[in-house]
């Protein structure tokens, strides 16, 4: 069986994904940048965790010769890896270069390098799957990196599945709210519920559903799931 290789499985959405492919039987890869004791659970269901900062060429470029070392074929590609940087939080300079290499240049090389191994699969098509943001099309005055980088993700969505077709088919999840963070209080809650024509979070199961929808179409490819319950039309 090919495996599902998803990229930031430590927490959150990442880590659920892959709970949730494990108990349908998929084989599962992940890498993780900092541990958590969670993590053992999905060792326990047969994970292939790696332990790598995907931004360190001296880590990335072993952490592809093991995969294609270890792996014949892969069934699908979740580039789930991200960070939320703002401008304030380092020198500008910094916080561009690390925003858009996690959420572009880490995509695009590892699309490039283990492309053969998703065109070499048992099944109709293969997949890769860009996590973005709803940011990418509006922009944002507090992440502007962020919001950029993530719109060059989705633009190398269109390219890859250009690329790679019809093989690989390549589509993007945009996500606005899906999950609070634990020390969100309850005005700042309050207030981020009133963006949305949805005023809910979107759940892990919401994202689970878009990833095993695309996974699961013979005929979309290059093209944005928004998972922002209507955000951008308010």
């Amino acid at each position: 069986m090919a495996a599902i290789l998803i990229t930031g499985i430590g927490k959150r959405l990442g880590f659920a994904l892959a709970q949730a492919l494990l108990a349908q039987g998929e084989q599962v890869i992940g890498t993780y940048r900092s541990d958590y004791p969670q993590l053992q659970a999905l060792r326990d269901n047969g994970a292939e965790l790696h332990q790598l900062d995907l931004l360190d060429d001296a880590a990335l470029q072993p952490f592809i010769a093991d995969i294609q070392q270890r792996h014949s074929a892969l069934r699908a590609i979740v580039h789930n890896a991200s960070d939320w940087l703002s401008e304030k939080s380092a020198e500008p300079a910094k916080v561009f270069d690390a925003m858009l290499g996690i959420h572009a240049r880490v995509p695009y090389l590892l699309n490039l390098a283990l492309a053969p191994l998703l065109q070499q699969g048992d099944t109709a098509s293969s997949d890769i799957i860009h996590v973005t943001d709803y940011v990418a099309q509006k922009g944002s005055a507090k992440h502007l990196a962020y919001a950029a980088s993530k719109a060059a993700l989705e633009n190398l969505t269109q390219s890859f599945a250009a690329k790679l077709a019809p093989q690989v088919k390549v589509n993007s999840i945009a996500p606005a709210l899906m999950l609070f963070n634990e020390h969100d209080d309850a005005q700042y809650r309050a207030k981020t519920l009133t963006k949305a024509l949805l005023p809910k979070e979107g759940g892990e199961q919401e994202f689970i559903d878009a990833v095993n929808y695309l996974l699961g179409s013979g005929y979309i490819t290059g093209q944005c799931l928004h998972l922002d319950g209507g955000r951008a039309l308010k």
